[in-house]
Formats: C-alpha cells, structure tokens, sequence
C-alpha cells in the first residue's frame, strides 16, 4: 500500500513531457515488469498479517539435537502452542486456495515446517472444493537435516488439523451451516466434513497407532475433533486432542437444561405430597410416577430421551479419553465450560440412595482470564500461542462435557 500511495503521488508532480517519456521507457523495458510485480508480490507477503514471522510465536524453537536429551514436546505450553500453529496452518491452506497462492509465496507451510512436520493430506470439502483441514505427519528427512535422529517424545507422529469458521463467500455458506447444525442439534455426524475427518483420523490412527497421533481443533474446528475424537474412542481407539474455544452452546443444551430443571421441580412437588399407592420411583436422573388413569406414564424426560441418551449403549470405557479444553472466560461460545454448577448437581445425583454411581467423564480444561474483553480477542486463535500466557488448568467434570463425552450422539 506505501509503494501504491508514493507512485500516485510522484505521478500527479510529473509534467506531460515527463509522463511521456516514463510511457516510453516503459515500453521499450517491458521484460523488466514481471521483476518489478514479482518483487511487490514477494514484499506484500513478507508483511502479510498471516506470516509465521509476523503473528507467530516469538519464543518458540524448531527442534534441534538438544530435545533428544530434553524433548520440548514434554513442556505443556510449548504443545500447545505448536498445535495452535498447526490449525492456523489448516486457517492458511483456505486463505492460500481462495487467494491463488502458490508453493513459492503460501502462507501455511510457514506454520509447519519450522517444527519438522509436512503436509500428507489436506481436507477437502466436495460442495464447494473448500479445505477445511489437514493432516500433518513428522517430517523425518527434515528433522534429520538438522541432526535431530529421531522423532522427540512426545512429538506426534501426525496431527489433524481442524480449522473453525472463516467469513469469507467462498466458504462462508458451508462453515456457517455447520455452526447452525451444532447450535440446533449439539451434533456435527450429518455433516459431509465429520465422515471425511473422522476417516482421515481412523486411517492414521490404525497407521501409526492412536497413541502417535494427536486431532486438535479451533471454534467449529474443536466441535468436529471433540465428536470425531469420542467416536473414535468408542472403537478403543484413543488419540490425543486438543480443542480451543469448543462450542458450548446449542438449542439442544438449552432443551436439555429446560427438561432437568422441569424434572427437579417434578421431584421436588412430589416429595412434599402426601404418599400415594403409586410411589414416586427415581431412576438416575429420571423420574417417573404411575398414573391412575393409564395405569402408569412417563416423567418429562421420557418425553425428550433423545436429548439425554437414554438409548445410548457403549461396551467402550470412554473415561480412558480425556480431551484437552482451552477456553476463554470471556468467550460466550465456550465459557459455558468452566459452569462450576454441573458439578455439584451431578454429585449429588450420584450420592442418591438406591441410585447406582456411574463414574463421571472429564476433560483437561485450561481457562484463560483477562478480565472483559472484546469477543474477537477471546474467540481468536492467536491468544493461545501469545508469550506469558498464564492459564488454570484441572482436571474437570462439569456437567457440560459430562454431557458431551457420554451424550454426543443421542440424536440421529
């Protein structure tokens, strides 16, 4: 924008003659115009907003000899930041596709190379040719270029990548019916994206095997690898996943919450009535009561068992997989995470007399808390590899990813 804004300016100063004589200087050096547009190409990319120098992590090593002794991969922070970069990169792989970007000046490889990975498969959504992830594997001649012999531990054997929502009209239509069928359903299986993710990580996890590899999501992204994750474990097969800012909102949720608030208010009028022939029986969560007329009935929740995965039957222990969470307190998206109130309710259920305890799911969650801030700022990805990051992180069980891990896909 600065060489555009000069030339108009050295333009409008310039007599006829001067004009004149610059059109014909033009013309007869016509072979020097492709070097000066390719040079203005090379500097606009060189400041690109998007560039890993620019906006990528400052204090982040490419591995190098020294993690054979003390791999870097061990470290928390530094994990996490490598797996932001690499769904920025599936973010860039889009960007570089509707920007017509070449192997010579993209800007994704950039978010992967630097930590010895390569580019094995990109995503591709048919309806609209869109790429909406990627899966990346360790990139031995890479690593072993810069004498590092083997793969660190801890270090993945390969990573799927999973990008959110980009507002742009090429794939703008497809990103944002998805985010509806999550808010209407809590469910992403009937989307074309979750069965081309989902055997994309079943063909690399059956490679490699599920401890080598690792899914990791942002925003919508994290709403697909939290379900292709679970639907994976429910093979036994259990990956490592880690999700920034995961939807957490949803009518479904809503619902949900409307049906157990109406079936405690049920309970709660039917213990303080006097005892009947037909006894109030609770079972679980559920409470059911007999009618007179009928000769028996359902509470409010049989009314809905689909929101609550009644009929859901695994023979898989789900509570081996425990997804890494990352939420922003001030995000309205996924803040509903860190809702310490699911928690005590769901112990109390499980502390009821004659009710049998059923272990709860859980989650690393790592909230970030910065006071108020703007939606963007704690919805973006960014924030997550940004220096002197200071997180809380424990292992949680609120009711919301209890409901998420054992519930994910009662409705068909």
């Amino acid at each position: 924008m600065l060489m555009a804004n000069c030339g108009a300016v050295e333009e409008e100063d310039m007599t006829e003659t001067e004009s004149s004589v610059v059109l014909m200087a033009a013309a007869t050096t016509t072979p020097m115009t492709p070097k000066t547009k390719r040079v203005v190409v090379k500097e606009d990319d060189a400041h690109h907003p998007y560039a890993f120098h620019v906006s990528g992590p400052r204090n982040v090593a490419s591995p190098n000899w020294r993690d054979l002794i003390s791999s870097s991969w061990k470290d928390p922070n530094y994990k996490r930041t490598v797996m932001a970069c690499f769904i920025q990169a599936a973010y860039l792989l889009e960007l570089d596709r509707q920007e017509n970007r070449n192997a010579q000046n993209a800007l994704a490889p950039k978010w992967w190379i630097p930590f010895k990975y390569k580019l094995s498969q990109t995503l591709i959504d048919e309806r609209d040719g869109s790429i909406f992830g990627a899966v990346l594997e360790w990139d031995r001649a890479a690593a072993m270029s810069d004498l590092v012999l083997i793969r660190p531990s801890g270090a993945p054997k390969a990573v799927l990548a999973l990008r959110g929502t980009i507002l742009k009209s090429l794939t703008m239509r497809r990103d944002i019916q998805d985010d509806l069928r999550f808010l209407a359903w809590e469910s992403l299986k009937g989307s074309v994206r979750f069965s081309i993710a989902l055997e994309a990580l079943q063909s690399v996890a059956k490679r490699y095997g599920s401890s080598n590899v690792c899914i990791v999501g942002h925003s919508l992204g994290a709403g697909f690898a939290l379900q292709i994750g679970k639907a994976l474990a429910k093979e036994g097969l259990f990956v490592d996943a880690h999700l920034f800012n995961p939807p957490s909102v949803s009518l479904a949720m809503s619902l949900r919450n409307i049906g157990e608030k109406a079936g405690f208010a049920w309970r709660r009028l039917m213990s303080m009535l006097p005892q009947k022939n037909e006894p109030l029986i609770l079972n679980g969560n559920e409470a059911e009561m007999a009618a007179p007329s009928t000769g028996g009935g359902s509470g409010f929740r049989n009314w809905v068992p689909s929101f609550y995965g009644q009929n859901q039957k695994s023979s898989v222990d789900l509570r081996k997989w425990v997804p890494h969470l990352y939420v922003n307190d001030s995000d309205y998206i996924c803040c509903h995470y860190t809702d310490q109130g699911g928690v005590n309710e769901k112990r109390e259920v499980n502390n009821s007399p004659g009710v049998s305890t059923i272990p709860q799911a859980a989650a690393k969650l790592f909230v970030m808390s910065k006071g108020k801030q703007k939606f963007l700022e704690a919805h973006g990805l960014e924030q997550w590899w940004s220096d002197n990051l200071e997180l809380q992180s424990a292992i949680h069980s609120s009711r919301l990813i209890s409901q998420q891990l054992k519930s994910l896909y009662s409705i068909k």
